[in-house]
């Protein structure tokens, strides 16, 4: 399909002329995801007919690229090299094995039972924003660090890979060299062996951080070395609302509240957690119950009603995923009702006016809280009145006025 020019835009109805009969909605998803990307820009003229333009960086480099070329893809190595590589079964369990042992030690590291090789500059970056820590305390999660652990694992894996971005130059590392490889490394072949001697200096130390975070396995032969990409490195460039990416679940919630999870992970045992309570855990399952404690405890640490029933139905187990609705409708309910007794009492900064020298002055000042927004209360019997802290300065000066 020939692409717009920067010159002169073309419209939404002359492309949709090049469309087949059958074609009209693969063009419209095709428009959407290139609009999102900022490769295509809209534009509206007086008509208020919708033309669409490319982008001129774009296309400028597009131009670059189709003139002088650009470096070839990746090739995978033969097998002949790499002899044998792990299944997709395997490679996926090691991925989600670095994967959790790297989120327990951002949030734990007393319960990991390895230990990243990130340096404690690095992993104090990742943890920015996720735990507070207080002089002569241990860390504690905050209330985003609370909301990251309920992410899926792909939201999850972005927000770690954008930290790790946004930190590169105090590395002494170009972002954009950094962005170019991950997007690069997206694209690579699930499974498949690529030689560490194709990589470039920073591409290399980049890639045992991404060892770490298991999204590439390295491994060693005779002669070579190479890295194979994990479906989280291929996930890189799906959407985060695109449910193929996401892994089976592992939980069964009955109408009693009672939770059973089929994980030996200790993650999900400390994320299950963050709003019920644990009763006992087997080698591969974990017991426990949603109660009124524990939700008023994960609502006390930041975490909503909607996160917690969200979490609960991405990672329901197949077996009652199939069911409508998989999470049982009484136990949504009440997780909400509980949320909103306990929202019931709002607190307000607010402040407290009384002693007014004359009953004149009590409703002038009524009056002028009132017209600013900002009174909440007032007895005219006992003259006073309730301010939002917010307005103290003005009522302050108000009052110096009517003295």
């Amino acid at each position: 399909m020939a692409a717009p020019s920067s010159v002169k835009p073309s419209s939404a109805k002359s492309m949709e002329e090049w469309l087949l009969a059958d074609g009209y909605s693969k063009h419209k998803v095709s428009i959407d995801r290139l609009l999102q990307l900022r490769v295509f820009l809209e534009v509206n003229d007086r008509k208020k007919e919708t033309s669409y333009k490319m982008n001129t960086k774009f296309q400028s480099n597009m131009q670059k690229y189709l003139v002088f070329g650009g470096t070839l893809p990746r090739e995978p190595m033969p097998l002949s090299v790499t002899v044998r590589l792990p299944t997709l079964e395997d490679l996926e369990a090691y991925a989600l094995e670095q994967w959790e042992c790297f989120l327990l030690q951002l949030i734990n590291s007393a319960q990991a039972e390895r230990l990243t090789s990130f340096s404690s500059s690095l992993m104090r970056v990742f943890q920015r924003g996720l735990l507070s820590a207080r002089e002569n305390e241990a860390p504690k999660l905050t209330e985003n660090g609370f909301q990251f652990l309920l992410m899926d694992t792909n939201a999850q894996l972005w927000y770690i890979i954008r930290e790790y971005i946004s930190s590169s130059e105090d590395r002494g590392v170009d972002p954009t060299d950094l962005i170019c490889f991950l997007l690069e490394l997206s694209f690579h072949t699930l499974g498949e062996a690529y030689n560490l001697n194709t990589l470039t200096d920073v591409q290399k130390h980049a890639i045992k951080d991404l060892a770490d975070l298991g999204l590439v396995k390295l491994q060693q032969g005779r002669k070579e070395s190479w890295f194979i990409p994990t479906k989280l490195a291929t996930n890189l460039s799906v959407s985060l609302s695109d449910s193929s990416s996401r892994k089976e679940g592992f939980v069964v919630v009955e109408t009693n509240f009672r939770m059973y999870a089929y994980s030996s992970s200790k993650l999900h045992c400390e994320i299950l957690r963050l709003f019920s309570r644990i009763e006992y855990q087997l080698p591969n399952l974990i017991v426990g119950a949603i109660t009124k404690e524990s939700l008023y405890n994960a609502f006390e640490n930041g975490i909503t009603a909607e996160q917690i029933i969200s979490f609960l139905q991405q990672n329901v187990h197949p077996r009652v995923a199939t069911k409508t609705p998989a999470v049982p409708e009484n136990v949504t309910d009440q997780i909400r009702l509980w949320e909103t007794d306990r929202n019931r009492v709002e607190m307000i900064p607010s402040h407290l006016y009384e002693d007014f020298p004359s009953k004149d002055i009590f409703e002038a000042v009524c009056d002028f809280a009132r017209e600013i927004g900002g009174l909440l209360w007032e007895d005219s019997k006992k003259m006073r009145l309730v301010v939002r802290g917010e307005y103290h300065q003005h009522m302050r000066d108000f009052l110096r006025h009517q003295k």
